[in-house]
């Protein structure tokens, strides 16, 4: 029943019609803005860069076809025991840990940098920043990388989403030092390193708790009953991939390996919120605001706030995420932006800032410290999945203020 799901992330997202045509003008636009957007990242950051852009065109283009969304897995299993898209998640996390794990353990890299996974600290700024992170995602209605997807799609209020959500990033790394310095937090945890297990340890550690996650989340399926899912339109053969959803779980490996990937060319994981946090301070910079004394802003990411946008990877893994989602929508011919209610409005902004806060004290995203963090075997990974279900719990509760509609055990589709 995974398959060909309909699969919502809480916004204004187009079913993937195989009757709609394809929008070749639109198609047009977004194959010559992406090859601008490719040359001046060869022309500024090297080919690197480049790669890494045409990385995040591909990841914009899964995410949108599979409709993969962390948003709406956390809420249709808090809200009526739906698994499916969570079992997916568990698929991705397995699959990815198993790469890094090669990776990791073998420094494997394409371009002479060696690779480092996420491994961040656990404390009372990951605890907070992953609990607001659940609430916002759930007002906001997206993700991280649902917010750019969705927002390549044609989803109306991911526009106001997306802006908070830099405001909300860049108010967070303002914050970051007091967070990290005048609160309670143990030094960064690797289950690999750090407990003495090793790579291989670490990854069977790992494979046990997701075969025990989806043991414990297959039970409270049966006990919630969850209604079924409306199954999408599919195209037959290599039309597939351009037409018509893709399989969750085709996209859950595909996901994994462009992480994977990503980690070997520049040295680690895929994340998304830095970027919107540099590109908050470069614009604040332009009003006469000094970003740079701020804690956050050391090393390389000074240097990153008085360098092109081109020269930094996460922003271009950014750019190629929405347009690749873009370029998808419009094959499918889906692309189509429609009026923002003012309740939606405002969960937009809510959320968005939210998310921007939360994930900056938390180290990431669903992205860099959920996927990214516990592939790459930390601690701070596992804690914010919990404290984001958390979140989301509570979000359930605060969503119907704001006009916006759970799941319910009798819907068809959830």
């Amino acid at each position: 029943m995974l398959e060909n799901t309909a699969r919502h992330s809480g916004t204004d997202h187009n079913d993937l019609s195989l009757k709609s045509p394809v929008q070749k003008k639109l198609v047009a636009a977004g194959l010559a803005g992406s090859l601008i957007l490719l040359a001046a990242a060869f022309l500024v950051g090297g080919g690197v860069q480049a790669v890494l852009f045409v990385i995040g065109l591909a990841l914009g283009f899964t995410l949108l076809h599979a409709r993969f969304g962390f948003t709406s897995a956390f809420r249709r299993l808090i809200a009526v025991g739906n698994p499916e898209a969570l079992k997916a998640h568990l698929i991705m996390l397995a699959a990815a840990s198993i790469l890094f794990a090669i990776i990791l353990g073998t420094q494997f890299s394409f371009t002479g940098i060696d690779p480092k996974g996420y491994v961040s600290p656990v404390g009372v700024s990951v605890i907070f920043g992953a609990f607001i992170f659940g609430i916002g995602m759930q007002l906001g209605g997206g993700c991280a990388s649902g917010t750019l997807y969705s927002l390549g799609g044609g989803s109306s209020s991911m526009i106001l989403t997306l802006v908070s959500f830099i405001a909300g990033a860049t108010i967070g790394a303002s914050h970051l030092s007091f967070w990290l310095n005048d609160t309670p937090s143990l030094p960064p945890v690797s289950l690999a390193e750090t407990t003495g297990f090793g790579y291989f340890g670490a990854v069977v550690l790992q494979l046990v708790l997701f075969a025990v996650i989806y043991w414990v989340i297959v039970q409270f399926a049966k006990r919630k009953n969850p209604p079924m899912i409306k199954p999408l339109p599919k195209a037959a053969g290599w039309k597939r991939i351009f037409r018509g959803s893709w399989p969750l779980y085709t996209a859950a490996i595909v996901l994994a390996i462009l992480n994977a990937l990503i980690l070997t060319i520049r040295g680690e994981p895929w994340g998304i919120t830095s970027a919107f946090s540099l590109w908050g301070s470069k614009l604040l910079m332009v009003f006469g605001t000094d970003p740079s004394q701020w804690g956050y802003f050391e090393g390389a990411k000074r240097e990153a706030l008085y360098a092109s946008v081109f020269k930094d990877s996460t922003s271009l893994l950014n750019f190629g995420i929405i347009l690749g989602a873009f370029l998808a929508s419009a094959a499918a011919g889906t692309f189509k932006p429609s009026k923002i209610k003012p309740g939606i409005a405002f969960a937009s902004i809510i959320g968005g800032l939210l998310m921007g806060y939360g994930a900056r004290l938390s180290f990431g995203c669903n992205i860099g410290a959920y996927f990214g963090g516990i592939a790459s075997f930390s601690l701070h990974g596992w804690v914010w999945m919990v404290m984001a279900l958390l979140g989301t719990a509570l979000a359930l509760k605060l969503r119907p203020l704001f006009g916006l509609s759970n799941p319910k055990p009798n819907d068809s589709v959830c």
